[in-house]
């Protein structure tokens, strides 16, 4: 099988490559064409995967399909912009057809949750690598950026954190899953391998949200650069960070916080946004939790209940450091 029967067998017939109302032209040509609807700005976000960097050498090829593609279109849920097509660059050391054709599964289950179509890409040999870039639309200067939060609005996050970076052990087989009770081993992997990306919610933020972003190196991480790039100081109660039940079940109240703030993964969404806003918010999206709000200053603090500031050496994963 060569690179073009590896193309048309495993992804221009796979289910996420079909359709899509916005696609004009899809997989087979030089580029795809889409259409950015009348009044809007089209969003283009990419990720690249690097097998033994993002994910173990021997990550099971369907779950590393879906998660490949969820943490892309969770960029297109922080600007608030509707998915409409993505394309695959992957780097393969050999062509494994069950390895594949698992893969193209996870990728087509990811795909059609978040109503996104595959319109081309590349592949090439060499160390597994996966790159996706994701494109979507916004309304014209509405899309929801980092430079936004203003002095008074809250800081909220879409959900609780930590469950990915706590699964880690598990991922990497340092943790036997089947020694665990219950359904904890379930749910940290689920987070891991399938993160939601918060697509409703970044849609109904629009016009709302005063900025926002994914957060995906971790929450102290991610939050500094809101805070860098509105010129302002993003003060994080301790105690309002709602921690994942799986996370708090496996390590405690301490390590799960850890996992919250620095471990990264999660792909819930960071925002801020005025006060008054935040009820109706919450109504729609009960799982919004307000975790502190915007002061002048700069960069990024966390305080207890008595408005000490709590010292944290590490903030988040970075490829470099």
């Amino acid at each position: 099988m060569n690179e073009f029967e590896l193309i048309q067998y495993f992804f221009t017939r796979s289910a996420c490559a079909q359709g899509g109302e916005n696609i004009s032209l899809g997989i087979g040509d030089d580029c795809a064409l889409l259409q950015i609807p009348a009044g809007q700005s089209c969003a283009v976000s990419t990720d690249t995967l690097v097998s033994g960097i993002h994910f173990p050498d021997n990550a099971p090829a369907f779950l590393l399909g879906q998660r490949a593609l969820a943490v892309a279109v969770s960029d297109l849920a922080a600007m608030g912009a509707t998915p409409i097509g993505f394309t695959l660059a992957i780097t393969l050391p050999q062509i494994d057809v069950d390895w594949l054709q698992a893969f193209s599964a996870g990728l087509s289950a990811m795909a059609l949750s978040c109503g996104i179509t595959l319109v081309g890409g590349d592949t090439t040999r060499g160390p597994l690598t996966i790159g996706v870039t994701v494109m979507g639309a916004v309304s014209a200067r509405q899309a929801m950026l980092r430079s936004g939060a203003q002095v008074g609005d809250l800081l909220c996050v879409s959900g609780p954190l930590g469950a990915a970076a706590a699964a880690v052990p598990l991922v990497l087989g340092q943790v036997d899953e089947h020694s665990m009770a219950d359904d904890t081993a379930e749910q940290l992997l689920a987070a891991y391998w399938s993160p939601q990306p918060q697509l409703k919610l970044g849609q109904y933020l629009l016009g709302q949200a005063s900025a926002a972003l994914d957060i995906s190196d971790g929450l102290l991480a991610d939050c500094g650069h809101i805070a860098k790039a509105s010129h302002v100081c993003l003060q994080i109660q301790q105690t309002q960070v709602p921690l994942a039940s799986a996370a708090l079940k496996l390590l405690g109240a301490e390590a799960a916080l850890h996992c919250a703030l620095s471990g990264g993964d999660d792909y819930h969404l960071a925002f801020t946004i005025a006060a008054h806003a935040v009820e109706p918010l919450q109504q729609h999206f009960p799982e919004v939790q307000v975790i502190g709000q915007v002061v002048s200053g700069a960069g990024v603090q966390v305080v207890n209940d008595q408005g000490q500031a709590i010292a944290f050496e590490r903030l988040g994963y970075q490829h470099f450091e």
